[in-house]
């Protein structure tokens, strides 16, 4: 799946814009490692890694046990965040960022993976519980809130259900599965930029609808 960021390449980038506080922050779930990368349970990584491509930044810089980068969407200045504790605490670093720039939940955009979509498929939630996800869960414990909207990127059910789910979310994507994911990443941003216009029907309306090619 390396050949992915090939793709990256290919993208019309948008230009920066001036500077200003950083009133959202907009964090990828997964976990830290080169073994992890292309796993499943780094959809929310490879999503932001294609929005930073985008924005023309790089999500390099260690603070608040995350990797960061600061940028400007739609004219909302953001903290992108790719959280380096692993999973199920990614918690930690949300909340130490979301204390630090005094960033309520409601303007905190998680993206994740789920299991109960297929690939391919996108939901986005305005709040709630976890679904099952470590790592909303742990957010959700850290800030004492479920009030931050969340864009879930479809990885797939086990194929089988005596597979141990911690395998499959730790599995590859399948060659086939790998354009179908790349596919959704435009619309993730989309979702994204309208979640923090404060749009949430626009983002579900645009996210929810999205069907495999």
């Amino acid at each position: 799946m390396a050949n992915i960021f090939d793709l990256f390449k290919k993208i019309e980038t948008e230009k920066p814009a001036a500077a200003g506080p950083i009133t959202h922050l907009v964090v990828g779930l997964g976990n830290p490692g080169r073994e992890y990368a292309f796993t499943r349970h780094n959809a929310g990584f490879l999503s932001l890694d294609y929005m930073a491509e985008r924005l023309c930044v790089k999500i390099d810089r260690l603070r608040f046990k995350a990797l960061t980068a600061e940028a400007t969407v739609g004219g909302v200045r953001v903290l992108l965040m790719k959280p380096q504790t692993f999973m199920n605490n990614s918690g930690e670093a949300v909340r130490e960022a979301a204390a630090f720039y005094h960033v309520p939940p409601e303007n905190i955009i998680v993206i994740c993976d789920d299991i109960n979509l297929d690939v391919g498929r996108l939901r986005v939630r305005g709040k709630g519980s976890d679904g099952g996800q470590k790592g909303v869960r742990s957010i959700i414990y850290h800030l004492n809130a479920d009030t931050f909207p969340r864009v879930k990127v479809g990885v797939g059910k086990k194929p089988h259900p005596e597979m141990e789910l911690a395998d499959w979310v730790l599995s590859s994507f399948h060659t086939d599965e790998q354009k179908l994911l790349f596919d959704l990443f435009p619309a993730v941003e989309d979702g994204v930029k309208l979640l923090l216009q404060g749009k949430l029907d626009d983002a579900m309306q645009r996210c929810n609808g999205v069907k495999p090619c």
